[in-house]
C-alpha cells in the first residue's frame, strides 16, 4: 500500500497533483513496455499469508504490536485489525525442490512465531475468517496502530458517507434453514475478518495478459476447492464468506452508485486483456484516489537517466484497487519486474494445504497459459466472474463452466481437466516430480473426499449443535479442533468430522 501517510489529510490540491502524478507514471510505464525495460525472469514466486491472533479460548487477541515485537522478524507485519499479523516468504525461483524447501521453511517460522506469540499471550490460527469475531471487535478502536489504516478507514467511510452494510444470504447447513446476515460497521474493520495468502507469480511483459487471463479463468475453481471461510458473525453463510465480505467491507459507493453502475474497487475485472497496461490504465481511468501521497520523483527523467522509476503514486493507487488478481509493479536492487498477484485464496487450513494450493494454480495457471488456442478466446468474461462466485458460495457443490465440458462440478473439473494441466504446468516450470506428486496428491485426494476447510468447519459445527451446544459454543469449540488440527499439520482431507 506504499508508505504511511504520516496521519495528514488530504487537500483537493493533493487529489490534482497526485491523479496528474499517476498520469505520468502510466507514461513511463508505456515507455517501459515498449523499450523491453524489465527483468527476463520468470517462474519466480513470493507468498504473504495473513494469521489471526487468537487467545487461550480462541477469541480475537487485539495484541499485534506486542506479538510482532516478540517475533522480532522482519518477514511478519501487521495488517489492518490489532488481531491480524501477515508473514511475507522471501521470493524464489518456483522450479526444482523449492517448493519442498519452502514447506519446511514455512512450518519452522510458523511454529517459531506461535512460541514466541504466546510469550505475549496469544497464538495463531490459520483460517479465512475467524469464526469467534463479533461485532464489537469492528469498531474503530482495534485498527493497527500504523497511520495508513486510519487513513484509508476515513477515506472509505468519507467516501461512502454512511456505515459499511454487511448483507449476505448464506448457504444452508445440511437440515437446516437459510441464514442471513444484515448488520452494520463504522469501520472498514470487517475486512481484517479476512485472511488470506496472496500468490505472486514474476512474469515477462509479453507473458504477463496471458498469465492474468489464466488466473482469472482458473479462479472459480480455486475457491471452490480451496474454501475456508464459512462463518461470519455466528451465521453459516458462503463456503468462501471471504470474497462478499472483502468488496462488500471496501466499498465506497453508497446506493445510489451502486445502482448507477458505478464500479466497486474490489472486484473481478470486465475483460479479458492483452497488457498490463490495461489494468493500470483502468485503474486510473475508473478509480478516484484514496491515498494521495506524491514523491519528488520524476518517472519518465528517472528513465532519462538510466534509472527504473519508483511509480510510486501507481503502485499506492494499485494498492487501494483489490481486484482477486491484481497487477503489480516492483523495483529490486534496481531492476524492474512485473507480477501477477493471485488474492483468492483463504489463508489456511495447513502449511501442506497452503502450498498444494499453490502448485495447483502455478501448474495450471502455466499450462493455460501456454496453449495455442487461448482458453480466454472460448470463455466469456462474464462465465468466468460467474465460476468465481459460485465457486466461493457453494464450494464442492459448485457448478462450474468449462469450454468443452459445459456446467460441472468443480472437483470433477479438477480431477479430469485442471489436475493434468497443473502436472503439466509444473514440469513446464521444472518443478522436480518429488514436490509436484506431493502436493498435487494433496489436491487430488481433497477433491476425491469432496472435503475442504469449510465443509470440515461446517460439517464439525453441525455435529456440535446436534449434541446440544448453541452456535457460540460449538464455534469456539470447533475452532480450538481446528487449531489443533492445523498444528499437527495434516492435510484437511483428512481430518476426522466425529
Amino acid at each position: 500500500m506504499g508508505n504511511d501517510p504520516a496521519g495528514r489529510s488530504f487537500s483537493p490540491e493533493d487529489r490534482q497533483r497526485f491523479r496528474q502524478k499517476v498520469q505520468r507514471c502510466l507514461d513511463a510505464l508505456a515507455r517501459m513496455l515498449a523499450e523491453g525495460s524489465f527483468s527476463p525472469d520468470r517462474d519466480h514466486i513470493g507468498l504473504e499469508i495473513e494469521l489471526n491472533l487468537i487467545d487461550s479460548l480462541g477469541r480475537p487477541a487485539m495484541a499485534n504490536n506486542e506479538v510482532l515485537r516478540a517475533i522480532d522478524d522482519p518477514s511478519f507485519q501487521s495488517e489492518l485489525g490489532q488481531h491480524n499479523i501477515e508473514i511475507n516468504v522471501r521470493p524464489r525461483p518456483l522450479g526444482g525442490d523449492e517448493a519442498l524447501l519452502l514447506e519446511q521453511e514455512l512450518r519452522d517460522s510458523l511454529q517459531d512465531a506461535e512460541r514466541k506469540a504466546q510469550s505475549a499471550g496469544a497464538g495463531l490460527a490459520m483460517i479465512g475468517i475467524l469464526p469467534t469475531l463479533r461485532a464489537q471487535h469492528f469498531d474503530p478502536h482495534w485498527l493497527s496502530s500504523k497511520d495508513r489504516y486510519s487513513m484509508l478507514n476515513h477515506e472509505i467511510i468519507s467516501s461512502r458517507g454512511e456505515d459499511v452494510m454487511l448483507n449476505m444470504e448464506g448457504e444452508p447447513l445440511p437440515g437446516r434453514e437459510r441464514e442471513k446476515l444484515h448488520s452494520y460497521a463504522d469501520s472498514i474493520l470487517p475486512e481484517s475478518a479476512c485472511t488470506s495468502v496472496q500468490l505472486h507469480l514474476q512474469v515477462t511483459p509479453e507473458d504477463f495478459a496471458d498469465h492474468w487471463n489464466a488466473a482469472q479463468c482458473l479462479a472459480g475453481a480455486q475457491v471452490a476447492i480451496s474454501a475456508n471461510s464459512p462463518f461470519l458473525l455466528d451465521r453459516a453463510l458462503w463456503h468462501e464468506t471471504r470474497i462478499p465480505l472483502v468488496e462488500q467491507s471496501t466499498d465506497t459507493r453508497p446506493e445510489e452508485l451502486k445502482n448507477q453502475g458505478v464500479r466497486p474497487r474490489a472486484w473481478f475485472g470486465e475483460r479479458w486483456i492483452t497488457s498490463i497496461f490495461d489494468l493500470f490504465e483502468e485503474n486510473a481511468r475508473y478509480f478516484p484516489a484514496l491515498m494521495r501521497e506524491t514523491d519528488d520523483e520524476d518517472p519518465l527523467e528517472a528513465l532519462k537517466a538510466g534509472r527504473a522509476p519508483r511509480l510510486s503514486e501507481l503502485r499506492l493507487h494499485n494498492g487501494t484497487v483489490w481486484r482477486w488478481n491484481r497487477p503489480v509493479y516492483d523495483v529490486v536492487d534496481g531492476q524492474p519486474h512485473l507480477r501477477v498477484e493471485n488474492r483468492v485464496l483463504p489463508a489456511g487450513p495447513t502449511v501442506i494445504d497452503t502450498i498444494a494450493n499453490a502448485a495447483f494454480f502455478y501448474g495450471a495457471q502455466r499450462a493455460l497459459a501456454d496453449q495455442e488456442r487461448p482458453l480466454w478466446s472460448q470463455m466469456s468474461f462474464h462465465a468466468a466472474e460467474e465460476n468465481l462466485y459460485s465457486g466461493a458460495r457453494h464450494g464442492m457443490d459448485a457448478q462450474l463452466f468449462w469450454p468443452g465440458r459445459g456446467w460441472t462440478p468443480p472437483h470433477e473439473l479438477v480431477l479430469r481437466t485442471l489436475l493434468p494441466m497443473a502436472h503439466d504446468g509444473l514440469r513446464r516450470c521444472g518443478v522436480s516430480d518429488a514436490a509436484r506428486e506431493r502436493y498435487l496428491a494433496v489436491i487430488e485426494q481433497r477433491c476425491l473426499t469432496r472435503q475442504t476447510g469449510a465443509s470440515w468447519q461446517r460439517a464439525r459445527v453441525t455435529d456440535l449443535e446436534e449434541r446440544g451446544a448453541d452456535r457460540p459454543a460449538a464455534l469456539q469449540r470447533m475452532l480450538q479442533e481446528y487449531v489443533e488440527l492445523m498444528h499437527r499439520g495434516e492435510p484437511v482431507h483428512t481430518w476426522p468430522i466425529g
